[in-house]
């Protein structure tokens, strides 16, 4: 057909070679037999030509096929050893032909996978080595494997880390660094200057295994501006939120206090009582203000004693109302009973300003394996995720006039003993704040 060429097997064409091979055997065997008229000479001679055409038809025509298997073999090592740049040519339209375009077009695949591997190691040593992160990775042995810029600049002075050992560089770095190196795990640790500025680094590692041996990864991150920019913000905050209440109680004392006089001037003495009743409470709260902001900032470190759970209970009642669900505790918990009761009223108390009837406000005590959980859930009305999330901030308030120190200060106490704060929605409406505390 015009334009296409046509396909020719290869079991065909060892089929008319096998044709041609019989046909002279058998021409041969009559040639034979006329002129000897025996036929098992004429048999012989005709088996003798099939043997000898195929043996020398069979291995010519598979010839150029065998020296193509021998190319892919050779090929195939090739990529085994990751050379693609081989491709093959067969000039025949049957399965070899086939075999030989499947197998360019796997080399065509894998060079671009190649080529596309390349680049995205390039990209990916490009972004490692000019990170601000420094990072080292080190092998059994001790010996930096890879360092990059940072981690040269850090380290070294500017110089190549690798092959150099991990403890020879550690000797020449910061005592913070080593110690934070020697002690294991993920941590903070300040590192000062001659001129006492100070930088803070967090310091994270893992393992994992590189060529059949396990490797660990040191990365070594500055936080210093990070940090004062954070302080800087926090402190904004304060400050704000210091102004606000300020102004909200000095104003309107400022205002009463004007008032007052007038009063006087008219002889109105019978409205003072109202005025100085107004400014003592507005002074109240100011105070109360400034306490709470002081007992957040000055929050000493707790005096663990046995602390029974009946008696604890007992005294929160006096102060706040809820329910007690299920039994309490028989062995007394290893707590600061002051710190805890001061937590749990501010627990207790953000349950009553939720909206939750007070049936509704339970306090619950269990234990857990080598800690004891107190759960205080309410109904009201919930908090959605971003609350839940940013709930435990200093500062950080929903309620109009609220301070935000409350639940910070729980987590700070809960902390503090060694534990930590957990808060929930809960089904069917309301939240559940738990404090797991060691014991």
């Amino acid at each position: 057909m015009t334009g296409m060429t046509r396909r020719r097997s290869i079991v065909w064409r060892l089929v008319w070679i096998a044709c041609a091979c019989c046909v002279l055997a058998i021409a041969a065997a009559l040639a034979t037999e006329m002129l000897a008229h025996d036929p098992y000479i004429a048999g012989a001679i005709g088996a003798g030509v099939a043997i000898v055409c195929s043996v020398a038809w069979i291995p010519r025509a598979l010839a150029p096929m065998t020296a193509m298997f021998r190319a892919l073999e050779g090929t195939v090592t090739s990529y085994r050893d990751g050379d693609f740049a081989f491709s093959l040519a067969w000039d025949g339209n049957d399965e070899l032909g086939d075999l030989v375009v499947a197998h360019n077009a796997l080399g065509d695949t894998l060079r671009n996978q190649r080529e596309s591997l390349v680049q995205r190691e390039l990209l990916l040593d490009t972004m490692v080595q000019n990170t601000p992160i420094a990072m080292l990775l080190v092998d059994p042995s001790g010996h930096v494997v890879y360092g990059n810029l940072a981690a040269r600049k850090l380290l070294g002075g500017g110089r190549r880390l690798e092959g150099m050992k991990l403890q020879s560089l550690l000797d020449g770095a910061p005592e913070s660094m080593r110690e934070a190196v020697t002690r294991g795990g993920d941590g903070l640790f300040v590192v000062t200057h001659d001129d006492e500025e100070e930088d803070v680094y967090y310091l994270a590692r893992g393992g994992f295994r590189l060529n059949g041996r396990r490797h660990e990864l040191f990365v070594l991150r500055q936080l210093t501006v990070e940090l004062h920019r954070q302080e800087v913000k926090t402190w904004k905050k304060v400050i704000r939120l210091i102004s606000h209440e300020l102004n909200n109680s000095l104003a309107p004392i400022a205002s009463l206090a004007h008032s007052g006089a007038e009063l006087v001037k008219r002889g109105q003495h019978d409205q003072l009582e109202r005025v100085f009743a107004t400014i003592a409470e507005r002074s109240q709260h100011l105070e109360r203000f400034i306490q709470g902001y002081a007992k957040f900032a000055k929050l000493p470190a707790p005096r663990l004693e046995p602390t029974d759970w009946a008696v604890l209970v007992e005294r929160l009642r006096a102060q706040i109302g809820f329910t007690v669900d299920g039994a309490l505790p028989d062995a007394p918990a290893l707590v600061d009973p002051a710190q805890l009761e001061q937590a749990l009223v501010n627990l207790l108390r953000n349950a009553h300003e939720s909206g939750s009837p007070a049936a509704e406000i339970r306090l619950r005590v269990r234990k857990v394996p080598d800690a004891v959980a107190i759960e205080v859930v309410d109904r009201g009305s919930g908090m959605e995720s971003a609350v839940l999330t940013n709930a435990v901030l200093p500062f950080y308030s929903t309620k109009r006039g609220g301070t935000g120190l409350g639940l910070a200060l729980v987590r700070e106490i809960a902390e503090a003993h060694g534990g930590r704060i957990a808060l929930s929605n809960r089904d069917g409406g309301g939240v559940s704040v738990t404090i797991t505390i060691p014991q």
